[in-house]
């Protein structure tokens, strides 16, 4: 179970998975979860966070339709439902749902007040969403999907964001990644890298289009972007 519970935005409580750093304190980090809800890869990058020195919380943003989903990706039945959970998902509701962890995160015990987001596919879209919707310290997209029906924000960006983007991902057309890039250049905050022959999830790890050196490279990436700007 989440080990932790935030106040939304209309009174109610969601669960959220909480790694603390060993010396207690640190920056803090959101982590946005894929379509497969707060489950054992999403809890292992919050761990490996706060190994370098986080506060990272990964809130459970499907809690309307069915609290603590944590599901893998490896049987039709659990991709089947988690295509239910996200055609289901409703996406302004969970960006209120970031916004409140945004502000539970800043005021934790141990915080520094700088916190930052990393999302993960349906994580990858909202963390675009929180960067142009709100004051977090500094974001990082990984293969972010519908990014394109949200470039009318670009320009509501202000603070750092990364977007990782899988050249061959199954979910974006080479025109829609082309008309992504060339709205995210117009943005100098923005910083957009492309990774070659990789697929959609390629840094989930065990996942099927796992790539080693893809995840290995946009992690190192979002490790020092993340040390540089939210002073760890």
């Amino acid at each position: 179970m989440p080990d932790i519970k935030i106040p939304s935005l209309h009174g109610q409580e969601f669960g959220a998975y909480c790694a603390m750093p060993e010396k207690g304190m640190g920056p803090g980090l959101i982590i946005i979860q894929e379509i497969f809800g707060v489950n054992v890869n999403m809890r292992k990058i919050c761990d490996d966070f706060a190994a370098k020195g986080y506060i990272a919380v990964c809130p459970d943003l499907f809690w309307r339709q069915e609290p603590n989903v944590q599901l893998t990706d490896k049987t039709p039945a659990e991709w089947d439902r988690a295509f239910e959970l996200y055609k289901g998902f409703d996406v302004e509701a969970g960006v209120r749902d970031l916004l409140s962890t945004l502000a539970y995160v800043r005021s934790m015990k141990g915080c520094t007040g700088k916190v930052g987001a990393v999302g993960y596919c349906l994580g990858g879209k909202l963390a675009y969403l929180m960067a142009s919707r709100c004051d977090v310290d500094a974001t990082v997209s990984y293969y972010g999907v519908d990014l394109e029906k949200y470039l009318d924000e670009v320009h509501d960006i202000r603070a750092p964001l990364i977007i990782n983007i899988a050249a061959l991902d199954k979910f974006m057309t080479e025109p829609v990644r082309q008309k992504i890039l060339r709205s995210v250049a117009r943005n100098p905050v923005i910083t957009a890298y492309v990774y070659e022959g990789v697929d959609h999830a390629f840094a989930r790890p065990n996942g099927q289009n796992y790539n080693a050196a893809a995840a290995e490279l946009a992690n190192e990436r979002t490790y020092a972007f993340l040390a540089e700007y939210l002073k760890l």
